[in-house]
Parts: structure tokens; sequence; C-alpha cells
């Protein structure tokens, strides 16, 4: 789970580093590019240029997530939309002047409250169709419409939102196997905060039902970094044999008796593991993400049964360690075949670009 956790640093300028992936020569040849799709989190900004069926032709990634702006924690509503629009123009502008005319779409937190623009939520269960037809449009300084994609919200005693994740769905249900078009799905987007995402389908007709949120990532995060446990640990690049002995370990506390006191009380065993030596600091580490992994895992399919729900498919998005570790989990709790998804958020903003009818040259 370590593999999974990444700590943004705070930027001082505008000016920043941008990795580029490129598969096609610059600049981009006329009418070449479909879509700018830009997938713009708290900590980070990808932007991808989709040539005619989708496919990314350059991906650019630059460290100035919504939060990371510098005058992200100023309240000076002119320095932030500045912000903003330098950070747009540094991801996409030399590809919109060679282009003009290609439509913009943006997923994630630029449309929350503190992003560019707040975009209302839509109301869960709904649609998947709906999220596409239900995009705010914002116009930049130079006059670029950025079409952005609402997050969604599930309304009860304990409201859950989500924004950004809810893109990858449709990369996900984009991808799927037609011929199970009956089937009902759970998505899992493991990370800081979990989703699990379940997805009820009759034919072409696919709703996002319901979802759940564990904060399993930063939970882990803080008890590795800021609590006592932290203290015996050790971190390794790489998992010994050991190591993942004592992943699994971890994983498998919440299906145990001792288990059944709740992760408050297990977690105290990664210290008391350590002290009685049957830990090593590597392995308190590897011990701890699979204890937590464990006890999300545990209670979704206490979930599921309580709500009479077994989903056929597992479909997982992210980060490719993460997901190894979470399908290790899922297959200890019987939760059978299990797939990792591969390109979901630029699928899903393809997708939803279609849906919008933005893409009438495609």
């Amino acid at each position: 789970m370590a593999a999974g956790i990444k700590y943004a640093t705070s930027l001082g300028t505008l000016i920043l580093p941008v990795i580029f992936k490129t598969n096609q020569p610059m600049p981009p040849a006329p009418h070449q590019t479909h879509l700018i799709a830009l997938d713009w989190g708290t900590s980070s900004l990808r932007a991808y240029r989709l040539g005619a069926h989708g496919q990314t032709l350059e991906l650019r990634a630059l460290p100035c997530g919504i939060m990371q702006l510098p005058a992200a924690a100023s309240g000076d509503k002119a320095a932030l939309e500045a912000d903003f629009e330098a950070a747009f123009e540094q991801a996409c502008g030399d590809w919109l002047r060679a282009e003009p005319g290609t439509p913009v779409i943006a997923a994630g937190m630029v449309g929350s409250r503190q992003g560019w623009l707040e975009v209302p939520y839509l109301e869960v269960p709904i649609a998947v169709d709906r999220i596409g037809g239900s995009l705010s449009v914002l116009r930049n300084r130079h006059g670029q419409l950025i079409h952005l994609v609402p997050g969604l919200i599930e309304n009860s005693m304990l409201p859950n939102v989500m924004r950004g994740e809810e893109t990858q769905v449709v990369g996900v249900l984009n991808a799927l196997n037609q011929d199970t078009a009956e089937t009902d799905v759970l998505i899992g987007l493991p990370g800081t905060h979990s989703k699990w995402v379940q997805i009820r389908r009759a034919g072409k007709q696919c709703q996002l039902a319901h979802f759940d949120t564990f904060m399993t990532g930063e939970v882990f995060a803080a008890l590795s970094t800021h609590t006592i446990l932290g203290r015996g640990m050790q971190a390794g690049d790489d998992v010994t044999e050991a190591g993942q002995h004592a992943f699994e370990r971890g994983a498998l506390v919440a299906r145990s008796a001792a288990g059944q006191a709740g992760v408050l009380s297990t977690i105290f065993s990664t210290r008391t593991l350590g002290l009685t030596g049957v830990l090593d600091g590597a392995g308190q580490r590897e011990y701890l993400s699979g204890l937590l992994i464990g006890h999300e895992i545990a209670a979704l399919q206490a979930m599921l049964r309580e709500q009479g729900r077994q989903p056929s498919q597992v479909m997982l998005v992210g980060e490719a360690g993460l997901c190894a570790r979470y399908t290790q989990v899922l297959r200890a709790y019987d939760f059978g075949a299990v797939e990792v998804v591969a390109e979901a958020t630029e699928r899903g903003l393809w997708q939803l670009a279609l849906t919008a009818g933005l893409l009438k040259h495609a």
C-alpha cells in the first residue's frame, strides 16, 4: 500500500516541470487532435491530447493541482483565477493555438468549491449516461470553452461524494464486455480515499446505484507517519518474501476472531508484533498495510451480503502496485475474478465528451 501513497509539495511558481509522453511529432498536424482532456485533481494536472478514436497522442503531467497553485491558500480570488489561467495555458495552450476549436473537457477537483468553477453534484442513483449530459461550461480569458464534469453525491444519513472517480467509472464501463450486459459490476478505485461503486446493468442501460468511501490510504499514511506505530517501521522500495508474508498476515486479521474487535483495536497489534520480535521494521509496515486493506474488504463484503448483492465482476482502477495488493486481498476474501482496467480516465473523458456531443467530427 505504501507504493500508492504520494506526498505533494507546495509550489512557489507556475513555471513548472512538465512530464511529456508523446507518440506523435510536435506541433500536431491540422485536425489531428479531436479532444483535449484534463484530469485536474488536488495535487496534479494531467492533460491528454486525444486522436480520432480516443487514443492518447500526447500526455503532459504537471504538479499544479488545485491545492498546489500559489494562491490556493491566500483567499485572493483574482490571484487564484490568474493561477488557473496560467496552469491551463501551460497544460494545453500551444495545442489550442495549433488546432483552434478543439473541444476541451475537464474532470476532478477543478469543478469543486475550491476549483476554477464549482459544478453542482448529481444525485445517486443515476443513469450513467446522464453524467455526460450534465456538463457545466467555463469560458477562460481567451474565450476558450472548458466543459466541466460534475461530481456525484449520495444523500443519506452519512452523505458520500466523489469528484473525478465518476469519470474513471465511465471509462471502466466503456471497456466492459457487452456479452455480460445483464450482470452487476463492482468497481474499486483504491487510493487515498478508496471508492467502491456498485453498477446495475440491464442491456445497454447502466445505473450507478451506490458507492462507499474508505479513507484507507490516508489513514495508513497518518498512522505510519504520525503515531507510535510508525516508530518501529522501516520503509523500503522492495517487498521481501518476509514482507509479503507480513502483508498476508495483516490482511487476514479482519476475518479472525480477534479481528471482530474492529480496526481501532487490531491496529495496535502492529506495534506489539514488533515488540515481541515477530515482525521487523519493514514487516510492520507491510502488516499494517494488509491489516487496513483487509478491514476495508471485510467491511465491504459484509455490506454487500446485507444488501443481498453478489457482483459477478470486480474491476479495479489505480496505481498498479496498489491494485495488486487489493487483488490479493479480494481473492483471499473469496471475491473471485478481479480485473485491473488501464487508461480508465482518458477512456472516461472521451466517452463523456461523446455523450455531451462535443465530438461531432469524430
